[in-house]
């Protein structure tokens, strides 16, 4: 995001974000700073919703969940960079490549020329010692011309292996920026880019497509009793349950916090709560208990919410009625499903 507000606006939100940065003990760190004015402009109401919900909670805000907010919300630029250094790196390969074949092509022409040479030098009457020179002759340029092979071959393979090396860290790259760092599960922006996906394959082709987001109940307490490291192996838990339930060509994100999501392509709405149910019902059996001591920390439960794609719908559109969905279902018990027409019911009867 690009921010473009004038000096003393500027001014002021610096002053804002330095002033929480300092409240809440925060390093002043390039990262630190960009995260704090993005909140203090309240231009990224995601990011600012996961700083608040930080707020909230005495000890939240430590330097492994500023880096965590930073590479999901800020971290762009410098994948952007490491493309552009992969890039001229494979460019200079690709030159130096050309360079070898060119290089090549010229010792092919000069050995061509000189096998001719040599040619009408043996056609003509030089006796025994003409023909042992011209003999002699190939024979240096035949050699000269494998040994150039020999290396050319070489160079190739070099090129080849620096080029295959190149885009697997290119891939890899790309892979852990699409990656939440603590869960190891999609992250925000590789929801960004299923949800545009899926609604466009949806749209054009008719087939249903379904989108569940889903929070762990009471997490804040559960964080306030046991800790926040407890409280990422909580997290780490869901999104491996989330990850193991779904299908090929599904999604399990980490949308933010201690939400989560669910795209669901090729589902209709009772496929979808099917799967929620299945999520909802595996996590609550889980029995959380503290690695070292052994001690039962309880269990953990989910609430739900499915919305179904209707033409015409962006994604936010989806998320919010999801979301609405995943509200009631908090304010009427917690630990359950609830599916949007569910909630169209509850609200047409009054």
């Amino acid at each position: 995001m690009e921010f473009s507000e004038g000096l003393a606006e500027a001014m002021e939100f610096a002053q804002s974000a330095l002033a929480l940065m300092e409240s809440n003990s925060v390093p002043p760190t390039p990262e630190n700073f960009a995260i704090w004015y993005a909140h203090a402009t309240g231009r990224m109401p995601d990011l600012s919703k996961e700083v608040a919900a930080l707020l909230d909670q005495p000890g939240a805000i430590t330097p492994e969940r500023n880096r965590e907010i930073y590479e999901r919300y800020l971290g762009g630029p410098p994948d952007d960079l490491i493309v552009q250094r992969t890039g001229a790196r494979m460019e200079e390969e690709i030159a130096g490549l050309l360079s070898v074949i060119s290089s090549a092509t010229g010792d092919a022409e000069n050995f061509q020329t000189s096998i001719q040479e040599n040619l009408r030098d043996l056609t003509k009457d030089q006796g025994f010692e003409g023909i042992t020179r011209a003999m002699k002759s190939l024979v240096d340029e035949a050699q000269k011309m494998q040994s150039s092979n020999s290396e050319m071959q070489r160079r190739l393979e070099a090129s080849s292996k620096e080029i295959v090396s190149l885009r697997e860290n290119l891939a890899e790259v790309q892979r852990e920026a699409l990656t939440d760092g603590l869960t190891g599960i999609a992250n925000r922006k590789m929801f960004d880019m299923t949800m545009d996906r899926a609604i466009e394959t949806a749209a054009r082709t008719g087939e249903p497509f379904c989108l569940a987001m889903t929070d762990i109940d009471f997490f804040k307490k559960f964080n306030d009793n046991y800790g926040h490291q407890t409280g990422d192996q909580v997290l780490k838990l869901v999104a491996k349950i989330l990850e193991g339930s779904v299908r090929d060509g599904e999604t399990a994100a980490r949308y933010g916090g201690e939400e989560f999501a669910l795209i669901l392509p090729g589902s209709k709405l009772d496929e979808a709560h099917v799967v929620c149910e299945r999520v909802r019902e595996l996590v609550s059996s889980k029995q959380i208990r503290n690695r070292s001591t052994g001690e039962s920390m309880g269990n953990i439960t989910l609430s739900l919410g499915i919305a179904l794609f209707k033409p015409g719908d962006s994604p936010t559109d989806l998320v919010q009625r999801a979301d609405a969905g995943l509200y009631f279902a908090k304010q009427h018990g917690r630990n359950q499903t609830v599916v949007e027409t569910q909630l169209e019911a509850e609200v047409a009867a009054g």
